[in-house]
């Protein structure tokens, strides 16, 4: 059968008229101007498709197109193709070969939004905001983020190269590079970690917020009640979010009385929706304070966010990330998909916390800051890190000559020492 050249446009064209019951003049006038943008595209795939000096793949080209449109729209949103929506469906329960890092993008690069505490990446020394400029070589300036995750990935013990670009600190002047060869391994994440400080203080790092985070967390600090928790630093340092249901959760221990944590809003009105606290909360009047910095990004961000409006807590560190968007994965007719963001988190009080992509401004601002070089946070993550051995107790990754003092740690410690003296003034 001959198609007559060019007549599928004629049929994209009667689509759009088709796809409307009533045609108002000036809906028609928008579907005519949609029209005649969309055609510039049909047109390039035409003369490419007849032009081009090699034979070229139809739905690579469409692909391309796609993922291009997406890119215009925000770094969060994304075209995959059907073998990467795919193998994001595939990840299940956490596990995964890789080097232990949460990817995001910034300016065209795959930044680390986080590395996660206790593999490869982390014990490294990669930080939050690193971008990663090269993956055995070849460069990843614009490259899909699924496309560069992908490359880092492979078998355990297998080895991958990559090159990272790390932003001056406060006493540098330029970007400075590093290369790494690093072992992948499985990633298992554990998302709850829990110890007695001393004094009373009771202390838990979540490293995300997880469909289990919530139980681990409540059967932690029951542990930590038990050995004599007396107030509590809930460190949120590098977390990078995760499930919204779960950060809810853990908020609302310490929150209750229904009050609102966190509402989400896309374009219209109708599409808000409001997360709130229990009646009761377990530890509503247990002393609180949250420790965020660069790496904390949305669950930690809205955990930290409603504590600072509802003044239940002090939020000490760093100013925050500022991812506080919420995607959605849209299935599509040939497998591929649509990572589509359809609306923000908002705190209680109206706040977005969300990056603004024109000046790179976003982000939770603690109520005490604490600045921490580059260098000492990656001495920090480094002995945060534990190395576990059959029939001893966990021990530091770093030696004890390499240590070096947490000083957002020791400042949360001042202001609930403080707290604690104040308490016992007589007025």
């Amino acid at each position: 059968m001959t198609r007559k050249k060019g007549s599928w446009k004629y049929v994209l064209a009667a689509g759009l008229v088709l796809g409307g019951t009533l045609a108002l003049p000036g809906a028609r006038a928008a579907a005519d101007k949609t029209y005649e943008q969309l055609k510039i595209l049909v047109d390039i795939l035409d003369l490419i498709r007849e032009n081009y000096v090699d034979d070229v793949d139809t739905t690579k080209l469409i692909y391309g197109a796609a993922a291009g449109m997406v890119r215009t729209l925000d770094r969060f949103s994304e075209f995959m193709e059907p073998d990467i929506s795919k193998e994001l469906k595939n990840e299940t329960e956490g596990q995964f070969g890789g080097l232990g890092i949460r990817l995001g993008s910034k300016e065209g690069w795959p930044s680390v939004i986080t590395p996660l505490p206790g593999t490869p990446a982390y014990r490294l020394g990669i930080l939050p905001n690193d971008r990663i400029v090269k993956v055995n070589g070849q460069t990843t300036r614009d490259v899909p983020l699924f496309d560069v995750a992908n490359k880092l990935k492979g078998p355990p013990g297998s080895k991958v190269s990559i090159t990272i670009a790390r932003e001056p600190d406060a006493a540098g002047k330029e970007w400075t590079t590093h290369d790494f060869t690093i072992v992948r391994e499985v990633i298992k994440i554990e998302s709850v970690y829990s110890r007695m400080l001393g004094g009373g203080v009771g202390y838990v790092r979540l490293a995300e917020f997880s469909a289990t985070t919530p139980r681990d967390f409540s059967a932690a600090l029951s542990d930590l009640k038990k050995h004599g928790m007396a107030s509590l630093v809930l460190d949120l340092r590098n977390n990078p979010g995760g499930l919204l249901s779960a950060a809810v959760e853990i908020a609302s221990d310490f929150i209750g009385d229904n009050k609102l944590i966190v509402y989400t809003q896309g374009r219209l009105p109708e599409t808000r929706q409001d997360f709130r606290a229990n009646a009761r909360a377990p530890y509503a009047s247990l002393p609180l304070v949250v420790l965020v910095n660069g790496g904390s990004a949305s669950g930690s961000e809205i955990v930290a966010g409603a504590f600072q409006d509802l003044r239940r807590a002090v939020v000490v560190g760093e100013r925050t990330f500022g991812k506080a968007s919420v995607q959605q994965v849209i299935p599509l007719s040939d497998g591929s998909a649509l990572r589509l963001t359809v609306g923000r988190y908002y705190t209680p009080l109206g706040r977005s916390l969300h990056i603004d992509e024109k000046t790179g401004v976003g982000g939770t601002m603690p109520d005490i800051v604490v600045p921490v070089s580059r260098e000492t946070a990656v001495k920090l993550q480094v002995q945060e890190a534990e190395i576990f051995t059959p029939g001893k107790k966990p021990e530091s990754a770093a030696k004890p000559e390499e240590r070096v003092k947490d000083e957002v740690l020791d400042r949360a410690l001042e202001i609930l020492k403080a707290r604690e003296v104040l308490s016992t003034l007589k007025t």
